[in-house]
C-alpha cells in the first residue's frame, strides 16, 4: 500500500468521517476499496466505490448524514444500508451485520451488530474481510482473518467454514473464479472441496446474478484461470453446460487437446470488450454438435448456424439483454466467414463481409484474430497478414464507395415510380436484387440501375414496366 493511495481513499470519505466522529460513532471503509490498496495499480481498472460500515443503525445513519447530504435514499434500509450523495461523491453506509441464512434461500435474516468483526466474518473471502477505521485518531486496519497475508501469499480462503459460507450465498462459488483470475489467488483445498461438493446449491441463485458475475469474469484481463476453475469444479455445468461439453470434443483444425482449451485461449487473447469476450466464449459451442467439420471448412455454415442457435438459447436463459444476445449471436454466426474466402478477396466478397458484419465489423475482425491459437508461427503470421490485407481492402473500398453503408442504387420510391407498382413484397424483392448487384459490381449509374431493374422485372413477371420515370 502506498501512502498516497490510502490518503486519496480516506479523503473521499472525509465528509462522512467528520460527522460520524462528532456523533461518537465509528465508521470503516470496507471491502474492495480496502483490498485494492494492497494490490498493484496495474491490476486495477475502475475507481473503487466508497463502501462503509458503521456501528450506527439505519435511523441514526440518516440523522447523522442529513445535515451534509445532497440526497439520501433508503432502498436498502431493511438490510441496514443507507445511500447518500455529498457533492460529487456517492456512498453506501451499512450497519454492521451478523446475518443468518435459511438453507432453502439465499435471503439472509438480517441481524445488526455493534462489532465490526461480526460484519467482516460474513464477507465472502478473507481478502475482502478487511476494514479501515477512519474515525480513529489515525486510520487503523482491521484484519481479523489475515486477509492481508492471504493477499500477499495469493491464497483464496473464506473467513468462516467454506461449506457454510458457500451455502449462505452460493454465488460466492462463482465469484471465487473471478478472484482466482483477477488476483492470481490459489483456492485452498477446503474452498475447492466446498465448491465441488456444493455446485447444486447454485440452483437457488437467479439467472441475472449469475449472468452479472459471468460478465465480470470474462472481462478480467486474462480470465483463463477462472474459466478453468468453473469447468474443473463442475460449476459450469449448472449455468453454462456447453463449456464442459467442449472439453471432450477434439479440435482437428487447431490441433488442441480439446475445444475447451482452444476456447479459453481465444477468450484470453481477444479484445477486452464484453461482446467480443462473450462471442469468444461461445464461438465454438456448436462443435460438439457438428463433428463433421473438417480442415477445408465443408461444414462451416452448419457449424455457424448451430453455434449461433445454441448461443442465443443460452444467453436468453441467462437473461442477457436482447441487444447483447443479438450482437453476440451474430458474431458467433459470422466468426468463420473470413475463412470461406480461400482464394482471396474480390471486391464483391469484401462488400458482402462488411455488409453482413454491419456495426460489428471491428468486433468481428478482433474475434477472427483471436481465433488463431496455433503454435505454428508461420501459420499465425499468415493469418494475421491476411486479416491485415482485408482491413486494407475495406479501408480502400470505404474511401471509394462508402462500403460500410451500402444501399441499393435506387430506393423504394424510385422502384415503385419506375415500375408503376404499389408498395408490397415485389418492391422488397426488387430492392434485394439491386442490393445484390451493388455488392457484386459496386455502384451503378442511375440509367444502368434502371436498366437492370427492368430486366429483373421482366424475368419475374414477363411484363414491361408500367411507369417510365
Amino acid at each position: 500500500m502506498t501512502p498516497e493511495r490510502a490518503q486519496r481513499l480516506i479523503a473521499r470519505a472525509a465528509p462522512l468521517t467528520e460527522v460520524f466522529a462528532r456523533a461518537d460513532r465509528r465508521l470503516y471503509l470496507v471491502g474492495g476499496s480496502v483490498r485494492d490498496l494492497f494490490v498493484p495499480e496495474s491490476v486495477l481498472r475502475d475507481r473503487p466505490d466508497v463502501d462503509l460500515t458503521t456501528d450506527a443503525e439505519p435511523e441514526e445513519i440518516k440523522r447523522i448524514v442529513a445535515p451534509i447530504a445532497d440526497a439520501v435514499w433508503t432502498t436498502g434500509e431493511a438490510f441496514g444500508t443507507i445511500g447518500a450523495r455529498v457533492g460529487d461523491e456517492t456512498y453506501e453506509i451499512t450497519t454492521h451485520r451478523a446475518d443468518t441464512y435459511r438453507p432453502e434461500s439465499r435471503q439472509p435474516e438480517v441481524r445488526f451488530s455493534r462489532d465490526v468483526e461480526d460484519d467482516l466474518a460474513r464477507r465472502d473471502f478473507t481478502v475482502n474481510a478487511m476494514a479501515l477505521e477512519v474515525t480513529s485518531s489515525s486510520p487503523v486496519l482491521i484484519d481479523p482473518f489475515d486477509g492481508l497475508a492471504d493477499l500477499h501469499d495469493r491464497v483464496l480462503r473464506t473467513p468462516i467454514d467454506a461449506d457454510e459460507s458457500f451455502s449462505d450465498d452460493p454465488l460466492r462459488m462463482l465469484r471465487a473464479a473471478r478472484f482466482v483470475a483477477r488476483y492470481g489467488l490459489e483456492p485452498t483445498p477446503d474452498v475447492l472441496a466446498a465448491v465441488t461438493g456444493g455446485v447444486e446449491r447454485l440452483s437457488i441463485v437467479s439467472a441475472e446474478r449469475i449472468r452479472d458475475e459471468l460478465c465480470k469474469l470474462v472481462v478480467v484481463d486474462d480470465p483463463s484461470a477462472g474459466l478453468w476453475f468453473v469447468s474443473d469444479t463442475g460449476l459450469a455445468a449448472m449455468f453454462l453446460p456447453e463449456l464442459p461439453d467442449m472439453r471432450v470434443e477434439q479440435d482437428p483444425i487447431h490441433r488442441h487437446k480439446d475445444v475447451l482449451t482452444h476456447t479459453i485461449a481465444v477468450v484470453a487473447q481477444s479484445a477486452c470488450r464484453l461482446e467480443v469476450r462473450l462471442a469468444a466464449l461461445f464461438h465454438d459451442v456448436g462443435k460438439p454438435k457438428t463433428r463433421s467439420i473438417g480442415p477445408k471448412g465443408v461444414s462451416f455454415h452448419h457449424h455457424e448456424v448451430v453455434g449461433a442457435r445454441m448461443t442465443r438459447d443460452r444467453m436468453r436463459a441467462l437473461r442477457f439483454s436482447k441487444q447483447l444476445v443479438d450482437d453476440v449471436t451474430q458474431l458467433v454466426y459470422l466468426h468463420l466467414r473470413f475463412h470461406t474466402y480461400q482464394m482471396g478477396w474480390t471486391d464483391a466478397a469484401v462488400r458482402r463481409f462488411v455488409r453482413d458484419a454491419g456495426p460489428q465489423l471491428e468486433d468481428l475482425l478482433a474475434l477472427t484474430r483471436a481465433d488463431c491459437t496455433t503454435r505454428n508461427r508461420r501459420k499465425a503470421e499468415q493469418l494475421s497478414r491476411r486479416i491485415d490485407e482485408l482491413e486494407d481492402r475495406i479501408a480502400a473500398l470505404q474511401e471509394a464507395e462508402a462500403v460500410r453503408s451500402i444501399r441499393p442504387d435506387l430506393d423504394g420510391a424510385e422502384v415503385m415510380a419506375h415500375l408503376g407498382i404499389p408498395p408490397g413484397p415485389l418492391v422488397g424483392r426488387a430492392l434485394g436484387h439491386l442490393l445484390e448487384l451493388r455488392l457484386e459490381r459496386g455502384p451503378l449509374e442511375r440509367d444502368e440501375a434502371l436498366a437492370e431493374l427492368d430486366r429483373w422485372y421482366s424475368s419475374q413477371t414477363g411484363a414491361a414496366p408500367d411507369g417510365g420515370a
